[in-house]
C-alpha cells in the first residue's frame, strides 16, 4: 500500500537515503560538469551542501516535520559550497517554508513545497538559465502538483517528482547549447535528480545504488575538444560567503544582489535580510570580498581558481574519455501488481463532482462513482445503470447531496437488489460515512451507523454570490463570499474572501482536532495552502490538512472532526 502521508521522522529517513544516493553518483555528476565552469565539481560541492543540511537536522531534538525542514534548509544554507549548492540550498529553503506549522504532510503539501521550493530558487538566482537545475526543480515541481491533484499519496507524488525530473534532465541538452556541444546532461539537474531517486527508494523500501558501479563511468560522455575549446574564454574566480548585517539593521537584498551583476557573472543572493549567502565569478574577488565587507560581516569565505580548476578537470577528463555517455537513471521499478481483491458482498455506489473527491471515494474503494452535484444532478437512469453494473448483493448509495437523494430512493424501490440510501449532504459527510462501514454488516445494519459519522462532522462550503439574495435572513450582494452549512444555511458572508472563510470556520462548535480543506473551483495548491495556514494560526491545536476535491461552483469544501 503506498504511504498516504509523513512526519518529521520519516522526512529525516527519506533525506538520509537522499544524500546516500548523492554520495554514491559524486563522480557520475562531477564528470557531467560543463556549465557554467567545466570545474568538475558540481557533485562535490551538491554532496557536501546536502551533507551540511543532513548533520543539522540529525542534530534536531524536535522531529517534527517543521523543525526537520527548517534544519535542512539552515544547514544547506550555512554548508552551501558553488552555484550548484547554493541554488539547492534555496530549493531547501522554499520547502521548507511550504511545510512550516505541519506536524505531517501529504502528497499535496510536499507538491506545494516543491513549488515553494522552485519559486525560491529562481528568485535567488539575477539571470536565470533554462536547461539547469532551475529548469529541473520546476517541471519537477509541477508533475508533483498535477500528481497530487490525482493522488495524495507521497509515494505517488514523489514517483511522479522522479519521474519528471529524470526527463527534464535528459531535456537539458535541448535547451542549452553548451551541454548539446559536449554531449552531457546538466551537472546540477542530474544532482536533484539522483536527491528525489533517493528518497523514492527509500520510500519503497529499497537503498540507493553502491558507489562503485556509478564511478566506473567518471568523465565517460564529455568530449575533451569541447571542454579545451571553452577553455579559451576564461572563467576567474568563484568568490563565496556568508554575509550577515552588522548591527540590529537589515540586509538590502535586492541592492546587493544588483551591485555584484555589476561586477561579476553567476551571481546568486539566496537568504534573507538577516543572512545571504552569496556566490559571484569575476576576475577581482578582492572587489567582491570589499562590497561585502561595506554593508555587512562577513564569514565562511571561499575563494577559488575557476581556470586552474577547468584545466585540471580537462587534463583527467582527457585521460579517462570513454565512448559511454552517461544518462538520468531511472528509479524504482514498478512493483508488481497486486491480486484483484475479491468481490465484497456489499457495495457502495457514490455521487460526486470533481475529479478529487472521485479519486478519493475510489481509494475509499467504493464500487462505482457517479459524477454529479450541484447543478448537475445525475438522472434517476443513471443512478440505476450504476447499480447495476456493480456485482455485490446488496448496495449502499451515498448522494453526497440533498438533491439527489429523493432520485437515489426511487432508484431503490426500482431495483431487484436490496439498496439503502445514507442521505450524506456533502462529501465530506460520504467521507465520514464511509469510516463508519462495517463490512461484515448488511447494509440495513451499516445505515445507522453510517448516517450518524456523517452528522457527527462539521462541515461548511465556500462559494461567490451570483446574484442579491436574503440567505437566512441576511442579505448578501453578488460577488460576496458567502460560507454555506451542510443544508445551505448561512454561515458567514463578506467581501473579504479570507476573513469570511475564518469567520465560516469560527461558526463551527469547538472541540474539534482535524480540520480537511478540499479545494475546487476557482483555487489553486498555493492559495488552498495558505488558507490552510491561516485557518491553523486561527485555531489552535487543530490540524488542518489540504486535500484536492476539484468540486465545481464550490471553491472549498471544508470539515470538522
Amino acid at each position: 500500500m503506498a504511504r498516504a502521508s509523513c512526519d518529521g521522522e520519516g522526512l529525516l529517513g527519506a533525506f538520509r537515503a537522499a544524500v546516500a544516493n548523492m554520495e554514491a553518483h559524486v563522480d557520475e555528476i562531477n564528470a557531467l560538469n560543463v556549465y557554467p565552469v567545466p570545474d568538475g565539481d558540481t557533485g562535490s560541492n551538491m554532496y557536501a551542501t546536502v551533507k551540511a543540511a543532513l548533520d543539522e537536522a540529525e542534530a534536531a531534538t524536535d522531529r517534527s516535520t517543521e523543525r526537520i525542514a527548517a534544519a535542512i534548509s539552515f544547514g544547506a544554507l550555512m554548508g552551501a559550497r558553488g552555484n550548484s549548492g547554493v541554488i539547492t540550498s534555496q530549493i531547501f529553503r522554499g520547502m521548507a517554508e511550504g511545510l512550516g506549522g505541519k506536524s505531517r504532510f501529504n502528497g499535496l503539501d510536499l507538491a506545494h513545497a516543491l513549488s515553494l521550493g522552485a519559486k525560491t530558487a529562481y528568485g535567488a538566482v539575477a539571470k536565470p538559465v533554462e536547461g539547469t537545475i532551475l529548469t529541473v526543480i520546476r517541471e519537477s515541481a509541477d508533475a508533483a502538483v498535477q500528481a497530487a491533484e490525482r493522488d495524495n499519496d507521497i509515494e505517488t507524488v514523489l514517483a511522479a517528482t522522479v519521474a519528471a525530473a529524470e526527463k527534464s534532465v535528459a531535456r537539458t541538452p535541448s535547451l542549452l547549447a553548451i551541454l548539446r556541444e559536449a554531449g552531457v546532461v546538466d551537472s546540477g539537474g542530474q544532482g536533484i535528480y539522483r536527491l528525489f531517486q533517493g528518497a523514492l527508494l527509500h520510500l519503497v523500501g529499497r537503498s540507493p545504488a553502491g558507489a562503485a558501479r556509478e564511478r566506473s563511468h567518471a568523465g565517460a560522455g564529455v568530449k575533451p575538444s569541447t571542454l579545451v575549446a571553452h577553455a579559451d574564454e576564461g572563467f576567474g574566480y568563484e568568490t563565496m560567503f556568508l554575509l550577515q548585517p552588522n548591527g540590529s539593521g537589515g540586509l538590502d537584498v535586492d541592492a546587493i544582489r544588483d551591485h555584484l551583476e555589476s561586477i561579476g557573472e553567476s551571481v546568486l543572493v539566496a537568504g534573507d535580510r538577516r543572512a545571504l549567502k552569496v556566490h559571484v565569478h569575476n576576475e577581482r574577488p578582492d572587489l567582491v570580498i570589499g562590497y561585502g565587507l561595506s554593508v555587512g560581516a562577513l564569514s565562511r569565505i571561499s575563494i577559488e581558481n575557476l581556470d586552474n580548476q577547468a584545466r585540471d578537470i580537462r587534463e583527467t577528463r582527457a585521460t579517462a574519455f570513454t565512448s559511454e555517455a552517461p544518462t538520468a537513471a531511472s528509479a524504482a521499478p514498478e512493483s508488481a501488481a497486486s491480486p484483484a481483491p475479491a468481490t465484497p458482498a456489499l457495495g457502495v455506489v457514490a455521487v460526486v463532482a470533481g475529479d478529487g473527491l472521485a479519486a478519493i471515494f475510489r481509494d475509499f474503494g467504493v464500487a462505482a462513482v457517479v459524477q454529479g452535484g450541484q447543478s448537475a444532478n445525475p438522472s434517476t437512469g443513471e443512478l440505476l445503470e450504476a447499480i447495476g453494473a456493480v456485482d455485490a448483493s446488496e448496495i449502499i448509495v451515498l448522494p453526497n447531496n440533498p438533491n439527489v437523494v429523493l432520485a437515489a430512493r426511487q432508484v431503490a424501490s426500482m431495483t431487484d437488489r436490496p439498496v439503502t440510501v445514507v442521505p450524506t449532504r456533502n462529501a465530506a459527510e460520504g467521507f465520514a460515512a464511509l469510516l463508519a462501514l462495517d463490512p461484515s454488516l448488511d447494509a440495513a445494519a451499516n445505515a445507522g451507523s453510517m448516517g450518524e459519522a456523517a452528522r457527527a462532522i462539521q462541515t461548511l462550503a465556500v462559494t461567490e454570490a451570483v446574484r442579491d439574495a436574503t440567505i437566512g435572513g441576511r442579505k448578501v450582494k453578488r460577488g460576496q463570499t458567502i460560507a454555506l452549512g451542510p443544508d445551505d444555511g448561512l454561515l458567514a458572508a463578506g467581501n473579504d474572501r479570507e476573513k469570511t472563510v475564518l469567520d465560516g470556520v469560527a461558526a463551527f462548535d469547538a472541540g474539534f482536532e482535524l480540520l480537511t480543506l478540499f479545494y475546487g473551483d476557482g483555487a489553486d495548491l498555493a492559495e488552498a495552502e495558505a488558507m490552510a495556514r491561516r485557518i491553523g494560526a486561527a485555531s489552535s491545536g487543530v490540524e488542518v490538512e489540504v486535500r484536492h476535491g476539484g468540486q465545481p461552483f464550490y471553491r472549498y469544501l471544508i470539515s470538522a472532526e
